[in-house]
């Protein structure tokens, strides 16, 4: 089914997702020092229990994943809009460490079953093997997140404080993100089988392996998202610190950082338009090989050339968050999509978890040169794309 027949889905489920990312994701970023202060604890002990969160979500994504395959994601992504407004209440209530923690664990379970894994899982129960479009269509929409969140965070924080900005994320969960999920179709029969891959908006083909995916390929796609998202969680925590380190000034830093979020927007532009035709394998190729790219220009040329650093580094990490929607589509099919993504993205939760606190360590150590690590994981996951070829046999 082509994306325009399908807009009202993918605005709905877009913007209930750019909700559910701005008021979890990104709301420490601009609440973790006010929330300190406010409970008189460590900023770090703020981080720390974002990080609970994180793996709570892992634990939970493969349970919410068969959910939705079971039951539509109707249901499930309705249930998280309530658990996305408790956790935020609970968060403004919380009077001491046990209240945070408890109220981020709550934040971790509808995490692990409202983001884009479970939003994924939803289009494909719907839309089997032709979701691919509409994949790419959320992640436009909810690409804007860090762009809308923040700024509206430090506002609500400004006019009415931490606790207030909580409870008023808590509303729109509840008054806008609700609604939206409930404007979900109600999902039919599973599908019965794994179907090729068709594109949507083009008349070339890219099918399935003729023979059925190599034992192997679940666990290379599942290093592939783990490497590629701990880098992207590294570079959204340590991007201006490297950049300064690199002797940019901190204005300049700022600046250059800024064109990560756009160049993500420009780079599933990209993927909408002209790599829709080929095979997402190719695309996820490309879109790993970017950031290392980056790096090299970065680290030979120097930090005038931290901007190319930022575009191509945001635009293969807007090419990736589609891919970890359509490869495990084009390789295993719809049927138990939802479990098996689950299973799938565990691991990139445990390595965005811990991301921050090991890259931060690197930069201590290495200063601007920790991006040499960071380029490393990612040709290792360039590799690993490359090897799916060579055990599935996929035509690209």
């Amino acid at each position: 089914m082509k994306l325009q027949r399908d807009w009202p889905l993918v605005l709905a489920l877009g913007t209930a997702q750019t909700l559910a990312w701005g008021s979890t994701y990104y709301l420490p970023a601009l609440l973790a020092k006010p929330m300190a202060a406010g409970l008189g604890l460590p900023e770090t002990t703020i981080w720390a229990a974002f990080t609970l969160a994180l793996l709570a979500s892992a634990a939970l994504g493969p349970f919410a994943g068969r959910a939705i395959d079971r039951l539509g994601g109707r249901p499930v992504l309705m249930g998280t809009s309530v658990l996305f407004a408790t956790g935020l209440a609970a968060l403004s209530q919380a009077q001491g460490i046990g209240g945070l923690i408890l109220a981020w664990l709550v934040l971790g379970v509808a995490m692990g079953s409202g983001l884009y894994e479970a939003a994924f899982a939803a289009l494909v129960r719907l839309k089997g093997t032709g979701a691919r479009a509409s994949i790419t269509g959320i992640t436009l929409i909810a690409g804007f997140a860090s762009t809308v969140g923040w700024p509206l965070s430090g506002w609500l924080e400004a006019e009415l404080g931490w606790r207030g900005a909580c409870l008023s994320w808590a509303a729109l969960h509840l008054l806008v993100g609700l609604p939206l999920n409930a404007s979900i179709p109600r999902a039919g029969a599973a599908p019965a089988a794994p179907q090729p891959l068709q594109s949507d908006d083009s008349p070339v083909v890219s099918q399935t392996p003729a023979t059925p995916p190599h034992r192997h390929t679940a666990w290379l796609l599942s290093y592939v998202f783990a490497a590629t998202w701990f880098i992207s969680t590294a570079m959204a925590a340590h991007l201006p610190q490297l950049l300064v380190a690199s002797g940019a000034t901190l204005a300049a830093a700022v600046a250059i950082g800024a064109l990560v979020g756009p160049a993500q927007v420009a780079g599933r532009l990209l993927e909408f338009g002209l790599l829709q035709r080929f095979h997402p394998l190719l695309s996820a190729r490309v879109a790993a090989l970017l950031h290392p790219l980056g790096v090299v220009c970065w680290l030979l040329i120097g930090p005038t050339a931290g901007a190319v650093f930022a575009l191509l580094h945001g635009a293969g990490n807007g090419i990736l968050t589609i891919a970890k929607g359509t490869l495990p589509l084009v390789y295993f099919g719809p049927r138990g999509y939802g479990q098996r993504q689950g299973i799938l993205m565990a691991p990139s939760r445990v390595a965005q978890a811990f991301a921050p606190l090991l890259f931060g360590l690197c930069i201590q150590r290495w200063g601007s040169g920790a991006l040499w690590v960071s380029a490393g994981i990612g040709v290792s996951a360039v590799a690993a794309l490359f090897w799916l070829r060579a055990q599935t046999g996929a035509r690209t």
